[in-house]
Formats: structure tokens, sequence, C-alpha cells
């Protein structure tokens, strides 16, 4: 492209992806670009890309829609920066990755775009999905089960992933009783043992419970991220409603004392429960 119609699309407002990619490309140049865009390579990236993700989650979470368009472009610049720096490698650019996704979603939905037919409940279809997954995992070089399940995942939810991978060949427990009495069972070793215990063993056992939670949690079909993001939003509209009645009584927190602020949090509770 001349650099006269690089000026152009750049600065087109209504440019669309080949403005963005264009964009990014002036960014990364070795002799023009910005020094610090050129610096970074994909590990250096790839925090910014997850929290990106999380700030569109956040967005939708708080149906904050006049945000989310914006949110929405700060995560697809993260794919065409991506995609910048595999083109500058040989890698891949942007064109092969919408095209492998693109060949990805023709695959995984033969009920749509093949001869299947569409008549199949929610569940059929996700267990369509998955045996697609599989077929492809198996064409793959030879790997274990829980190959492949990505690291940066949010511990908690990697959990529930790798458990779902091992139920598929039959290692998990039958019962959700025998899931809740492993919970007690760790809850009850951390508490016995923790004075004997090294840091490292508390920090193991502890993690033991979380992974048996998380179990829970996949045993009664809830995404345990998103019931502790519901609980932390309820924690924090409960406090702040504590910090304002105490500040309506020209306190502060540090000011009071723990039967107050319980008693204030227990109002907190009655209050949203009130019809």
């Amino acid at each position: 492209m001349r650099p006269d119609e690089s000026d152009a699309l750049v600065h087109d407002p209504r440019g669309g992806m080949p403005r963005l990619i264009e964009i990014m490309r002036r960014l990364r140049d070795p002799a023009t670009g910005c020094p610090w865009d050129i610096e970074q390579d994909f590990a250096s990236i790839a925090p910014y890309t997850i929290e990106e993700a999380y700030e569109v989650a956040d967005a939708i979470a708080r149906e904050a829609w006049g945000e989310l368009e914006g949110e929405l472009g700060d995560l697809l610049l993260q794919t065409v920066y991506h995609t910048q720096m595999g083109a500058e490698r040989g890698l891949f650019d942007f064109d092969s990755v919408a095209n492998a996704i693109a060949d990805k979603m023709v695959a995984r939905h033969p009920h749509v775009f093949g001869n299947e037919s569409r008549d199949k409940s929610a569940d059929q279809q996700t267990s369509d999905w998955e045996a697609i997954k599989a077929a492809e995992r198996a064409g793959k070089a030879a790997h274990g089960v829980l190959d492949d399940v990505a690291l940066a995942l949010p511990a908690l939810t990697r959990a529930v992933k790798l458990q779902k991978r091992a139920a598929r060949v039959g290692f998990d427990w039958p019962e959700i009783g025998q899931v809740v009495d492993k919970i007690a069972e760790e809850a009850h070793e951390l508490a016995e043992a923790r004075a004997s215990m090294t840091e490292a063993e508390v920090v193991e056992e502890f993690g033991d419970m979380l992974f048996a939670i998380a179990n829970l949690a996949r045993h009664l079909n809830l995404d345990p991220e998103e019931a502790l993001r519901a609980t932390n939003a309820k924690f924090t509209r409960r406090f702040n409603a504590v910090e304002a009645a105490l500040r309506a009584q020209g306190k502060r927190p540090e000011d009071s004392d723990l039967a107050e602020m319980d008693a204030l949090w227990e109002a907190a509770k009655a209050a949203e429960r009130a019809p």
C-alpha cells in the first residue's frame, strides 16, 4: 500500500477492519512506528488480552451497554495485535485467523451448515459439539485427556474443565453426596492440621479444598466463577451499606466495632430481602 493510500485509510472514519489492521501495521513499523508497540511480543501482550476480555464481561454484567462497544473494540484490538505479530513472523495473518475460526464454526455446526437435522435439544447439540471437538483432538498428535486445557484460564474455571475432561473417561464421583463429603473432609483436615503444617502444605490442602468445591459446582451445573462474582458483588453492596449507615452517624468503620457493623450488615440484608 502506498503511503498516501495508507494515510487515507488510517484517517477514514468508515475504514472498518482494514483501517484497524493498517493502524496496527503502522504502529509496529520498525522505522516509523511507536517504540512501545514495536517492543512488544506475544507474551507481553497476553496479559492485556486477558484483561480486556474481563472488561467486556464486566460491562455485560453491569449491563453497561453504552460501554460495551468500546470494550469490544479494545478486545478486538488484542486480536489484531497478535495477528500483526504473527504476520511479521510468517506464522499467520488476520485473514488466516478469521478463516480458521470460520472453518471451525462450519465444521462444528453440521445441523446449520450441513445436512444434519436441527431437530435436537440444546443438550444434544452440546453433546454433539463435544464429540466433534474430541474427534478434532484425536486427529491431532496423540496426547493425554487433560492436554490442551489452557493454563491461563482462571483457576476455578480450569479446575472445572479438567474435571469435565476426566469425567468423560469415567474418572468422577458418581454421587453428589460424595463430593460434599470430600469438601468436608478437606476442610476438616485443614482446620485440624494447620498448626503442624508447613506453609506449602497449608497452601496445598487449601487448594485441594477449592478443587473439591469446584467439583461440587460442576455437579450442580454451576459456573463457580460466576457464583463467586455474584457473591463478591453482594458483599461489596452490603458493606457499602454498612459504611453509609456509619457515615450517617458521623463515623467510619475503624471507629466502629464488629458487633455494630454486624448489626448494620444484617439490616442491609433485611433491606435487600424486603418486598
